[in-house]
C-alpha cells in the first residue's frame, strides 16, 4: 500500500486544531445547556450512561490524566467491549508503541525506540515469569476478555519495580467488587486467515469464546472466574535468506577488480500449514471486611499450542551459493563474470550452473507453552496510614519440537533474484529440475533423510514479596511518606537434545505419491512445492531416541532485592513525587563447555544501584496539564544472555558461542516534559517529548580469544557504549461534538518520532540501529459509538526498525516499514445480546526483513492474509 502516511497524519491533526481552537465557544454553548456538550448535562433522572468503546476511550483519557507519571491507558468499561481479539493489538495503537507480528500476531512490543529487552512486563503489577529470550511476555497471550485495564509508563516512579528502561506495561485484570456491570458474559464466533490459501486441503476458519462469571458472594465477598479458547487457523508463506558470507561473518570471494563482494549462503520457501490453540482461565476472590481492608487472591494459567505443517523447499545445502573465498579465492567458481548482479558489494542475483542442490523438506514443528501467575494481595489503609503486602508466584513453561523428512534434486541451473524493492524468486533447469515438483518422484536419499532439532525445554520460576507504607501528612506542600522493599527470586534454565535421522531401511526410500500434493505458491516465484502431512510421511524415517546436548544447557538464578523511599507532592495545583529506589542484584549462572576438562562452568555478579527520581505535574487551569519528570532507570539483563555455557569448535575455523555472566544493566538518565489539553470531556491533545542519556547499551558481538593455544571468535552478548535516544509524542483524541449531528463520531491519532545514535554490537563493519529503534510511528482512527453500534477503522504505520531474529537474541534483522489496516463493527441487538465484526491486515502487508543493516541481504519476506473475526456476545 503506497500512503504517505505522515502527510495524512499532518494534515488531519492541523484540522483537528483548527477545529478544536474553537472548544471554549462550544463548552460555554454546553454550559447554557446545548445537549450536543454530552449526556451527562441532562437531569439525573434522565442521564444516559455512556457504554461500548466511547466509555472505553472516556475511562483511559481520565486515567491517563490522574497518573503520577506520564503514562498511557486502555480501559475496558464492560467484558469484552474492546475491538481488538487479544492486548497486544490495543497495545499497539498507543503512541510510541510498536508491536512486531509473530505468524500474523502483533506480539511483542518496543516502546519509544527501544526493544522488548528494555520493556518490564508487569501483571496486577507483579513482575512475571517468561518463556521469551528476555524479560518481556508475548501480549497476545492475553485475551481482551480478562483485562480491565492497562497503563504503559513511560515515565518512572520510586516505588514502581525497577527494570522498565523503555516502560513498564501493566495489565490490570478484573476485581469484582470493584466491577459493575453483567454477572454474567459469553461470547463465541468464528475467525478466519486468508493466508494458507496456497496450501492442498487447508482451511483457515477458527473458533474463539469465553465466559465470564463476575458476582459478589456476599456485601463484602466478590468472586470473578473466567475462561477463553481460541483456536486459529493462520498458515502463510515465508521466503528466507540464509545469511550471508561477509567480512563480518565469513571469508566472502573476490570480483575482478579484488573487492569482497557479500554472497548468499543458501534460501528457502516456506509454506506453514499452522494450527494455534489458546486457552486460559483466571479467578480472582476479593474481600473488603470493612472499610480499611482489601484483600485480593487472583490467578491466571494460560497455555498456548502451536502445531505447525511446514512444506519447505531449501536453495544450496549441497554445492551451496556462498562461493567461500577461504576455498575458491576469487569469484568465478560459482559466481561466473556476467553471471551475477551486484548492488553495492552484495549478490542480489544470479545464474549458478554448478548443480547446485533444491531440497523438498516436510516438516513438523510442534510448541508447547505455559504461564501460570497468582498472587495475594492484602492492603489496609485508613485514610492516614496504607500498608500494602504483596506475595506472588508466576512460572513459565516452554517445550519445542522440530522433525522433518526431505528428499533432494540437483537441477543444472539455478537462477535467482532476491534484491531490494523486488519479490524473491527462484527457478531452476537441467539436471532433474523436473522431478522437483512431481509427486512421484520424491526420493528420500540415505545420504540425508531429514533433522530432527529437540525437544528443547525452557523454565522460569519467578516468586517474589513486598511491602509498601506510607503516611498520609498534611504539612505544606509534603502530602505523604513513603517506604518500601521487595525481594525476588528467579530461576530460569535451557535444555536440549538431538537426534541421528536415518531413512527406515537404511536406502532410498520413495514416498507414497498419494500421500503427495504439488502447489504453487501467489506470493513469490519458486519451483513447484510438494505438501504432505508430515505424518504420512514420518514413517520413512527413523529418529533415534533423543540424546540431551550438555553444551546447550544452562541455568541462571537472580536474587533482586529492591527498596525505597519517597516523598508524596501536592500543593496549589501541582502534584507529584520524589524519591529514591535501590536495587542490588546477584545471579548465579551455570553451563557448560566442551573445551574445559570438567565440563562445567559456573559465575557470580554482583551490583548495586542507587534510582532517584522526581515527577511534578502541574495544573496550570482546569483543562490544561503540564508534566516534567527525571530519572535514573535501570533494565536488568536478559537472564538468557546472563547463561555461562560455553560451545566452541574442536577444529579450523575456531569459532563459538556463549552467554556472558558478567554483563553489567542497561542504564540511562531520562527526562520527560509532557502536555496535556483536556479540552473536553471525551478529548485529549497532548505533546510529549523525552531523552534518554543511555550509559551502556547490551548486545551480540564477536571478539578474539586464544584457548587452548587456538584462536577463536566467539559470538556473545556484551556491553557496548551507549547513547542518546530524544523523541517527540502527539495525541489527538476527540469526538466531533462541534459538528451537528457528528457528535457521536470521533479520530484518535498520534504520531511518535525518536532520532538516536544507539548502536547494536553487530554487524561490526556496519552496525544496526538499536532494536526497537522506529524513526516514526503513527495510528489514525476513525470511531462512532452510539445507537448500540461501536464502529472504528485504524491505519498504523511505522517506519524500518531492528528487530530479534526469532529466539536467538544475537540473530538481529531490519524490519522494513509497515501500514496496516483494520476495521471493526459491533452492534448491541438488544441490552443483553450483541454481535461484533472485525477485519485486520486488509491490506496483506507484506513484512520483509534483511540482514546486516544491508535492505539487499533478504531475512524473510512473508505475507500472513489478512484474518477475520464475527462472534456474538451475551451478557446477563
Amino acid at each position: 500500500m503506497h500512503l504517505d502516511f505522515r502527510r495524512v497524519l499532518s494534515a488531519t491533526s492541523i484540522f483537528a486544531l483548527a477545529i478544536a481552537s474553537q472548544s471554549a465557544l462550544a463548552q460555554d454553548a454546553a454550559a447554557s445547556g446545548a445537549a450536543s456538550a454530552g449526556a451527562e448535562a441532562a437531569p439525573s433522572d434522565q442521564a444516559i450512561v455512556v457504554t461500548g468503546l466511547r466509555a472505553s476511550l472516556r475511562d483511559a483519557l481520565n486515567a491517563k490524566r490522574n497518573t503520577t507519571v506520564v503514562a498511557e491507558t486502555i480501559s475496558s468499561k464492560d467484558i469484552g467491549v474492546l475491538p481488538d481479539v487479544t492486548i497486544a493489538d490495543s497495545l499497539a495503537r498507543l503512541p510510541g508503541v510498536t508491536a512486531t507480528r509473530d505468524r500474523g500476531n502483533a506480539s511483542q512490543a518496543a516502546v519509544r525506540g527501544l526493544g522488548p529487552r528494555l520493556v518490564l512486563g508487569l501483571i496486577n503489577g507483579r513482575e512475571v515469569a517468561s518463556s521469551e529470550p528476555d524479560r518481556n511476555v508475548r501480549w497476545e497471550i492475553y485475551p481482551s476478555e480478562i483485562v480491565s485495564s492497562v497503563a504503559v509508563y513511560k515515565g518512572q516512579s520510586a516505588d514502581f519495580i525497577a527494570g522498565g528502561v523503555a516502560a513498564t506495561i501493566d495489565i490490570q485484570t478484573i476485581k469484582p467488587l470493584d466491577y459493575h456491570g453483567p454477572a454474567f458474559t459469553v461470547r463465541g464466533g468464528a475467525i478466519y486467515n486468508d493466508g494458507g490459501r496456497d496450501i492442498p486441503g487447508y482451511s483457515g476458519l477458527g473458533a474463539r469464546g469465553s465466559a465470564q462469571y463476575v458476582g459478589k458472594l456476599t456485601d463484602d465477598l466478590g468472586l470473578v472466574l473466567g475462561g477463553t479458547y481460541q483456536r486459529q487457523k493462520n498458515g502463510f508463506d515465508s521466503f528466507q535468506g540464509w545469511g550471508y558470507n561477509t567480512v563480518d561473518t565469513g571469508s566472502p570471494p573476490t570480483d575482478a577488480n579484488g573487492n569482497k563482494i557479500n554472497t548468499p549462503w543458501g534460501a528457502q520457501a516456506e509454506v506453514k500449514g499452522l494450527t494455534e490453540t489458546r486457552w486460559s482461565t483466571t479467578a480472582a476472590l476479593q474481600w473488603k471486611p470493612g472499610s480499611y481492608w482489601d484483600i485480593t487472591l487472583d490467578g491466571l494459567y494460560s497455555n498456548v499450542k502451536i502445531n505447525e505443517n511446514q512444506a519447505q523447499q531449501w536453495y544450496g545445502r549441497s554445492n551451496g551459493w556462498g562461493d567461500w573465498g577461504g576455498s575458491f579465492g576469487q569469484a568465478g567458481d560459482i559466481y561466473q563474470p556476467g553471471s551475477y548482479t551486484l548492488a553495492g558489494n552484495t549478490v542480489t542475483g544470479a545464474t549458478l550452473n554448478n548443480y547446485s542442490s533444491v531440497t523438498n523438506v516436510f516438516g513438523k514443528y510442534v510448541e508447547d507453552k505455559t504461564l501460570f501467575v497468582s498472587g495475594l494481595n492484602a492492603k489496609y489503609d485508613d485514610g492516614t496510614w496504607s500498608v500494602k503486602t504483596d506475595v506472588s508466584y508466576s512460572q513459565a513453561r516452554r517445550n519445542n519440537d522440530y522433525h522433518s523428512v526431505a528428499t533432494e534434486f540437483y537441477p543444472q541451473s539455478t537462477t535467482f533474484a532476491t534484491g531490494a524493492g523486488q519479490v524473491p524468486s527462484v527457478s531452476v533447469s537441467g539436471g532433474n529440475a523436473s522431478s522437483i515438483g512431481d509427486t512421484t518422484a520424491q526420493v528420500v536419499p540415505s545420504y540425508y533423510a531429514g533433522l530432527r532439532d529437540g525437544p528443547q525445554r525452557l523454565s522460569d520460576d519467578l516468586g517474589a514479596g513486598q511491602i509498601d507504607i506510607r503516611r498520609a501528612l498534611n504539612t505544606g506542600w509534603l502530602s505523604g511518606l513513603a517506604v518500601g522493599l521487595r525481594y525476588s527470586n528467579r530461576v530460569k534454565s535451557f535444555t536440549a537434545a538431538t537426534s541421528a535421522v536415518t531413512t527406515a531401511d537404511g536406502g532410498n526410500v520413495t514416498l507414497d505419491a498419494s500421500k503427495l500434493t504439488a502447489f504453487n505458491v501467489r506470493d513469490f516465484s519458486v519451483p513447484t512445492m510438494i505438501w504432505a502431512n508430515f505424518d504420512d510421511v514420518a514413517g520413512a524415517v527413523n529418529y533415534a531416541a533423543p540424546v540431551n546436548d550438555p553444551t546447550k544447557g544452562w541455568r541462571v538464578r537472580e536474587d533482586d532485592m529492591e527498596g525505597y523511599v519517597m516523598a508524596d507532592l501536592a500543593g496549589r495545583g501541582f502534584s507529584g513525587n520524589v524519591g529514591v529506589r535501590f536495587v542490588d542484584v546477584v545471579t548465579h549462572s551455570y553451563g557448560s563447555s566442551n573445551i574445559t576438562a570438567s565440563g562445567t562452568t559456573s559465575a557470580m555478579e554482583h551490583y548495586f544501584r542507587a534510582l532517584p527520581s522526581i515527577n511534578l505535574n502541574f495544573e496550570l487551569t482546569d483543562t490544561f496539564k503540564l508534566r516534567a519528570a527525571a530519572a535514573r532507570v535501570i533494565s536488568r539483563p536478559p537472564l538468557d544472555e546472563l547463561r555461562a555455557n560455553q560451545l566452541l569448535s574442536l577444529s579450523a575455523p575456531f569459532t563459538g558461542s556463549s552467554g556472558n555472566p558478567y554483563l553489567r544493566p542497561f542504564m540511562a538518565n531520562q527526562f520527560d516534559l509532557s502536555a496535556e489539553w483536556y479540552f473536553h470531556k471525551d478529548a485529549l491533545l497532548a505533546v510529549a517529548g523525552y531523552y534518554k542519556d543511555v550509559d551502556s547499551n547490551i548486545g551480540y558481538t564477536q571478539v578474539a580469544q586464544t584457548i587452548n593455544g587456538n584462536n577463536y571468535i566467539i559470538t556473545s552478548p556484551a556491553n557496548g557504549k551507549g547513547g542518546y535516544i530524544a523523541g517527540l509524542e502527539t495525541t489527538l483524541q476527540m469526538p466531533f461534538w462541534f459538528v451537528p449531528g457528528l457528535d457521536k463520531f470521533g479520530i484518535y491519532a498520534n504520531a511518535a518520532f525518536v532520532k538516536s545514535d544507539l548502536k547494536e554490537l553487530s554487524p561490526s563493519s556496519n552496525p544496526f540501529p538499536a532494536v526497537g529503534l522506529a524513526d516514526f510511528t503513527g495510528e489514525f482512527d476513525l470511531w462512532y459509538s452510539d445507537h448500540g453500534i461501536d464502529a472504528r477503522v485504524a491505519l498504523k504505520h511505522h517506519s524500518p526498525f531492528t528487530v530479534i531474529y526469532g529466539w536467538d537474541a544475537s540473530q538481529l534483522t531490519r524490519l522494513e516499514s509497515e501500514t496496516t489496516l483494520g476495521a471493526s463493527i459491533g452492534y448491541n441487538i438488544t441490552k443483553n445480546i450483541s454481535v461484533r465484526v472485525q477485519a485486520n491486515n486488509l491490506t496483506n502487508q507484506v513484512a520483509r526483513f534483511y540482514w546486516n543493516n544491508d535492505a539487499n541481504q533478504i531475512a524473510r519476506y512473508e505475507k500472513y492474509g489478512r484474518s477475520y473475526l464475527a462472534d456474538i456476545t451475551v451478557r446477563y
